[in-house]
């Protein structure tokens, strides 16, 4: 029993931190960590950005919280900006991916329940993927460790293999209401779901008037090189969650959707008492004053670049711990691994650099998307002692 009273949910590292700055950390005792994991992708502007700290000192000296009984003008804007940069027509402002995507659920069947078709109801999801924690979402995500104990499991959800459209053919039936996939899966092990596998997502869903909804939680938010990743694939989603990068370390989710869509909600019909407040609104339009910068984007495909190359290079001088082809897209990388991924990570943490695991024995790498090429080449090297460290 752990002299903590705090629940046993995490098997957490025995390091913590005083304080960071951009993609850099100082521990406790003073040792300061490269961060490629930026906080599971949510640190999207580095620690401690100064636009960001900026904003949310500003607005805590006016407002922190008022609910959504009343007109919440940083909401509007933030919901205008977004739209204007994408698909969406309407914004539902909410605190954590999971939360988000209950709200795409639920989005979903009132949409048919209203259209006259209440038989449709199910929803088709793939192996790999992770939606989140509450009851529903981790049904809606593949892993038997997240299902376990929580039985009887929730239905409603049917279940297609990743890049495989014959698959997800054959589970459409009268009853499937929608269609929910990562365009790029992070804990399913970095994998990017093909262009043309998206493209024949969005026919089949218009073919069976479905909805095609895509989870951007961890790859929206120029996390791989476009404001969102569908966009890579030239297809337009019916409903689109994020969070992670979008509050830039601030507690922020949204729900997008067509017109069509959306009007399925009315008062009453969703709620949230913390999401679209002030503070998150604030930091919200701060992150993406740096994502829609001129050249901003650039500078993220440039620097993967860079990084990917590196990568390539670590993987031909040290194939009998790593290799190629790398996954991902942008910077949200997977570097496949011969060598137990945790004993890499206890590697490189034990060299200054932090990094991330995923499933199929990959290590993740999610750096703030402000990290330069000088910041990459330094991660580079940690990376190559790292790996030094495990031949000796």
């Amino acid at each position: 029993m752990s002299d903590s009273h705090l629940m046993s949910t995490y098997a957490r590292q025995p390091l913590s931190f005083s304080h960071g700055n951009g993609v850099w950390l100082t521990a406790e005792d003073g040792r300061r960590y490269l961060d490629l994991t930026a906080g599971i992708g949510v640190n999207a502007m580095g620690h401690c950005h100064p636009h960001l700290v900026e904003a949310l000192n500003r607005q805590a000296g006016k407002l922190w919280h008022l609910s959504n009984l009343y007109e919440i003008p940083q909401q509007e804007r933030l919901a205008d900006r977004l739209c204007a940069a994408s698909f969406a027509d309407r914004v539902f402002f909410t605190n954590s991916g999971a939360e988000a995507n209950e709200t795409a659920l639920k989005l979903a069947r009132r949409h048919f329940d209203l259209t006259g078709q209440p038989e449709r109801w199910r929803t088709i999801v793939f192996d790999g993927a992770f939606h989140g924690r509450t009851l529903a979402t981790i049904v809606a995500g593949d892993g038997e460790k997240y299902r376990e104990g929580y039985a009887p499991h929730a239905p409603g959800f049917d279940r297609a293999q990743f890049n495989d459209i014959d698959s997800v053919r054959a589970l459409i039936g009268p009853e499937t209401a929608a269609i929910l996939i990562e365009p790029v899966q992070g804990e399913g092990g970095v994998r990017c779901a093909d262009p043309a596998f998206m493209r024949a997502l969005r026919a089949l869903a218009d073919e069976h008037g479905l909805l095609l909804m895509v989870d951007e939680v961890q790859c929206g938010n120029g996390r791989t090189g476009k404001l969102y990743a569908h966009e890579w694939s030239g297809i337009t989603p019916d409903v689109l969650t994020t969070a992670k990068g979008l509050g830039g370390g601030f507690p922020l989710s949204a729900c997008m959707a067509t017109e069509r869509v959306a009007n399925a909600f009315g008062p009453g019909n969703h709620g949230t008492t913390f999401g679209g407040n002030p503070l998150a609104m604030a930091v919200g339009n701060a992150v993406l004053d740096i994502l829609t910068a001129p050249g901003f984007m650039d500078h993220v495909c440039t620097v993967a670049e860079h990084l990917r190359a590196g990568l390539s290079n670590l993987a031909t001088r040290y194939p009998q711990h790593i290799s190629e082809p790398l996954r991902g897209l942008g910077l949200m990388i997977g570097l496949p691994a011969h060598t137990p991924n945790t004993r890499i990570v206890q590697a490189c943490q034990d060299h200054g650099l932090m990094v991330l695991t995923a499933r199929d024995n990959i290590i993740r790498l999610l750096p703030a998307l402000v990290i330069t090429p000088a910041e990459v080449d330094q991660a580079l090297q940690k990376m190559a002692a790292a790996l030094d460290s495990l031949a000796a």
